[in-house]
């Protein structure tokens, strides 16, 4: 979608695409983080001046929230095929490989936008990090759910929890994110999912 914001030349409004924008500023929050984004290396990133990023987005918190649902509509779209799959087990390989093809694909930022908009928020980005925090609260209700699915079906075993299962599959993928932000290759990453699954206790 375009919008004709910026003052042009010879009087005539100079139009950028919003979508094209907002894909910058989400490279922007992905690679530095809420906190860590300036305005100004929002707007040479999105190509736009200030007024147009007001007008079109908002504040700089109400950009990263249409950030926010660009990521999770984007980058964690292999979620819900993983809460399709037919077993718990079906469920961690399809989120774990998700996650890798994500954090291992060339060209884009490295690590997971909502782990890095959680750890390092101050004061002034409590309201970011409450909703970051939230959201991903929300991804492991999802989760749960989907293992007490199994749990109720007999899949699990007794001394497993749906709530514990849930938190051990997300504990692997922050630990993919936090690896691949600190340089591992995808080998290295295949590496952690080929063992995670080899001791994942269900079948």
């Amino acid at each position: 979608m375009k919008l004709s914001l910026c003052p042009g030349g010879k009087g005539r409004p100079r139009e950028f695409d919003v979508d094209d924008a907002l894909a910058a500023a989400l490279r922007v929050f992905w690679s530095k983080g809420y906190e860590g984004a300036s305005l100004t290396d929002l707007t040479e990133a999105m190509g736009i001046t200030r007024p147009s990023l007001y007008a079109a987005f908002g504040n700089k918190e109400s950009l990263f929230r249409k950030a926010l649902d660009l990521y999770e509509r984007e980058k964690l779209a292999y979620m819900q095929p993983a809460l399709d799959a037919p077993t718990a087990r079906g469920v961690a390989e399809r989120v774990l490989l998700g996650a890798l093809e994500m954090h291992a694909s060339e060209g884009e930022p490295k690590g997971c936008l909502r782990v890095i908009s959680s750890v390092a928020c101050g004061v002034e980005a409590e309201s970011i990090r409450a909703e970051v925090i939230e959201r991903r609260k929300s991804s492991g209700r999802l989760l749960i759910e989907r293992f007490q699915k199994a749990k109720d079906a007999g899949e699990l075993p007794d001394t497993l929890t749906a709530e514990g299962l849930a938190s051990y599959l997300i504990a692997l993928v922050q630990g993919m994110s936090l690896q691949a932000g600190a340089g591992a290759s995808r080998a290295e990453l295949s590496g952690l999912v080929e063992t995670s699954l080899a001791v994942w206790p269900t079948r």
